[in-house]
């Protein structure tokens, strides 16, 4: 780094020097002392030809052509023909065109500096009751470390106290601050937005999160890609060319001055600055959205994309043991069913265990402490709670050989189509409910997959190892062109080979196992929020949002920011040579010649700068990321509501007279004051609001009447609970009440899915 800035010192130290001396020289000049301003002029031209001829000397020693000897032979020859004013007036170009390349180059990198600029270097490390200020490579695994409100995070590690308030803005992109409870993870390089907490460190500072994203920020500063080393070798072309124009202007008007001109006008500077100011603009765009590009090189191949080969558990599904439903015997309540089995698996350290006591935690479920517990190596648990024996486990520990119920066997059936793990629960010997687990998918991912068909992408692939009939169900769901199912991480490797001698061909997972595909595939990219530091570490690519939608995203800056480079060399050297026939005609003298070169350079470096801009998407202005934000977060708010819908359709199966009564009067309640009212708040304030980012209202057009099916299909339901009692209850109406109710929850859920899609768009992503 520190012969970076030497570098810069000296091209600085050259302008200034040549500024001089052309501001002397003119002073000499109107002083008609010419002798003395051409003395000045050519003294300000010197150094930066001596400091030129070195760097040239020191590429050809190294093996590299540069470029540059174009300015050079040009300077040199104003000296020798006399033209001490075009002279210093290259130079200045020459030198001015290295320092707005610095500053260009300054401004790209910014927010990849900032990245490391505010890396924490101290840690407040608690010894007993005192609080020591300890450099952070010395605090250890296991250190309980005190973060102060507006501090950035240390080290990775899980959250001691009741909740924390962390802003992961630098890493995520993210806008809006998010909550981490007792036991969940605060990631390095996040920023404390609420009161003091304190972590208990899980990694070193060299193994943390934001030493990894420093290794990658410096590693993307330092890259050179393909498209940029392809402008050098064509830029190499442009030297025999313009000696060729040069040597033809000199022989047919028989005057030097004019071959100098062309020599002047032919400095590459378009091809020289272009390529790279557009491409580390578009890595540190990239870097805006929470996406770290370890360089050019991989955000040259993205921009070339064909193929996206995705893992499929914690990359295009949420990954782990999920509840996706609560299954009731008669009588009996979800929330209860939950909170006895979560009471029991606390004491279990096993993923499942896990995933239960969570799903109890965000409903806000008050768990008991359990008593004489004993574990069932791969079968389950059994413990006292509140004086009752529970049992927590699968079908044969809890049920064991005693004929099924009717309301067991219908949540075998749903276990089984929806590939989900079925744990039953029995209350002191009488089964009361089971619990259905599974790895659904995440809510961007179809969003996600349709952006990268627009994006161009031609080919969508899923390798797993996970088994045939869950991997088909996800593949059809996504409607994916190919599912590679039950692939060990060798298959994996062996499949993104042979999608990679077809075509460019992409990577994307989140795991250890996915690690040797990452390294294999011409571009990896890891989701790097949660996912193992070794397939972060193989990865060309990471998200550090845990949203796979942002894979699109790095496409389009991949494709906007390669275009962008070729529009600039195109048009800079067209500019150029545009230049150098006017010169070689006689229509452009030096000094002009290199005032001209100067403007197309300005030109050419400001174009370049626009990759770090998200674009303008038909004119139309964008939407805050932070509001569309707030519109998700209120439909995420409504999925418990909504899972309570499907819980009552299917307690109606089996439910009795009364008990129908009150579930229909309770669905009815939830409709109206929950549903309808939030569908109308969408229609008065949300929509007006949303419109004025979008191009037309067509969309939203198909939103109102999405939101006129819901309120209708909740008059019918109104209709039905309405002084509905016990002595009108049959079949056909507990039929007719699923259908309704079901129909709402379904029409609910796709809305929902569809009215996000509107807000991405409306954001530009």
């Amino acid at each position: 780094m520190a012969w970076l800035w030497s570098e810069r010192f000296l091209r600085r130290a050259l302008i200034a020097v040549a500024i001089v001396g052309l501001l002397f020289g003119f002073v000499a000049w109107l002083a008609n002392r010419r002798d003395v301003a051409e003395c000045c002029w050519i003294g300000g031209t010197i150094p930066v030809v001596i400091v030129l001829l070195v760097s040239i000397v020191r590429d050809f020693a190294a093996g590299r052509m540069g470029v540059d000897s174009i300015a050079l032979v040009s300077m040199a020859g104003a000296i020798v023909l006399g033209e001490a004013l075009a002279g210093i007036v290259i130079a200045i170009m020459y030198a001015g065109g290295n320092v707005l390349e610095d500053i260009a180059v300054a401004r790209a990198q910014r927010d990849l500096r900032s990245l490391i600029d505010r890396a924490p270097r101290i840690a407040h490390r608690r010894d007993g009751s005192t609080i020591t200020d300890t450099p952070i490579e010395q605090v250890e695994v296991g250190d309980i470390v005190l973060v102060r409100s507006g501090e950035v995070v240390p080290v990775d590690g899980a959250v001691t106290s009741a909740e924390a308030t962390i802003d992961e803005s630098a890493l995520s992109g993210e806008p809006i601050p998010v909550s981490r409870g007792c036991g969940e993870l605060a990631r390095s390089g996040s920023l404390n937005a609420g009161g003091p907490f304190e972590i208990r460190t899980s990694a070193a500072a060299g193994e943390s999160t934001y030493a990894g994203i420093i290794r990658m920020v410096s590693a993307a500063e330092s890259a050179k890609s393909p498209f940029i080393r392809m402008a050098d070798r064509y830029a190499l072309l442009l030297l025999p060319m313009a000696l060729l124009v040069a040597g033809g202007a000199w022989f047919f008007s028989g005057d030097p001055i004019r071959a100098l001109a062309v020599l002047v006008a032919a400095t590459p500077c378009p091809l020289i600055l272009a390529a790279p100011v557009a491409f580390i603009s578009g890595v540190a765009r990239a870097a805006k959205r929470g996406i770290l590009v370890k360089g050019s090189s991989p955000l040259e191949a993205l921009a070339q994309t064909h193929t996206v080969m995705f893992d499929k558990t914690g990359t295009l599904t949420v990954g782990g043991a999920r509840l996706v439903a609560i299954e009731v015997a008669p009588n009996h309540q979800a929330d209860e069913v939950l909170r006895l089995a979560a009471s029991l698996e606390q004491a279990s350290h096993h993923v499942v265990a896990a995933a239960i006591v969570q799903a109890a935690t965000a409903r806000v479920l008050k768990l008991s402490a359990a008593s004489q517990v004993r574990e069932t190596a791969g079968a389950g648990l059994e413990g006292m709670i509140d004086g009752r024996m529970i049992r927590v486990g699968s079908h044969q520990l809890v049920v064991g050989s005693q004929k099924p119920e009717a309301w067991v066997v219908r949540a075998l059936r749903r276990g089984a189509w929806r590939s989900a793990l079925t744990v039953f629960v029995a209350v002191d010997g009488f089964t009361i409910g089971a619990l259905l687990l599974g790895d659904e998918l995440r809510r961007e991912t179809p969003r996600a997959v349709q952006a990268l068909r627009s994006a161009g992408v031609s080919r969508i692939v899923m390798v797993t190892g996970d088994r045939a009939e869950a991997a088909e169900t996800i593949g059809a769901a996504l409607d994916l062109d190919a599912v590679l199912s039950d692939r060990e991480p060798a298959d994996k490797v062996d499949a993104v080979a042979t999608e990679k001698r077809r075509n460019l061909t992409v990577m994307v997972g989140d795991g250890i196992n996915d690690a040797p595909a990452l390294a294999a595939a011409n571009v990896g990219i890891a989701l790097g929020a949660r996912g193992a530091s070794a397939s972060s570490e193989a990865a060309d690519v990471v998200i550090l949002v845990d949203r796979v939608d942002r894979i699109p995203d790095v496409i389009k800056i991949a494709k906007r920011t390669r275009s962008i480079a070729l529009q600039s060399i195109v048009s800079g050297m067209m500019l150029s040579g545009l230049a150098m026939a006017l010169a070689a005609i006689g229509w452009l003298p030096p000094v002009g010649g290199a005032l001209t070169q100067e403007v197309i350079d300005v030109a050419v470096i400001l174009n370049a700068l626009r990759a770090l801009s998200p674009g303008r998407a038909n004119g139309r202005r964008r939407m805050p990321a932070a509001k569309a934000g707030s519109l998700q977060a209120d439909h995420a708010q409504m999925e418990p509501t909504l899972d309570r819908l499907r819980e009552i359709a299917d307690a109606l199966d089996q439910a009795e007279a009364a008990s129908a009564v009150a579930l229909i009067a309770e669905a009815d309640s939830i409709v109206a004051t929950k549903i309808v009212t939030h569908e109308q708040d969408d229609e008065s304030e949300v929509y007006p609001h949303v419109a004025k980012y979008l191009a037309d209202r067509h969309g939203l057009g198909a939103m109102s009447r999405a939101h006129r099916e819901i309120i209708h299909q909740s008059r019918l339901l109104h209709r039905l609970a309405d002084g509905l009692s016990a002595e009108d209850i049959d079949p056909y109406l507990i039929r007719d009440a699923q259908r309704v109710i079901e129909s709402i929850e379904a029409l609910v859920r796709i809305h929902n899915a569809q009215e996000e899609e509107i807000y991405e768009y409306a954001i530009g992503a």
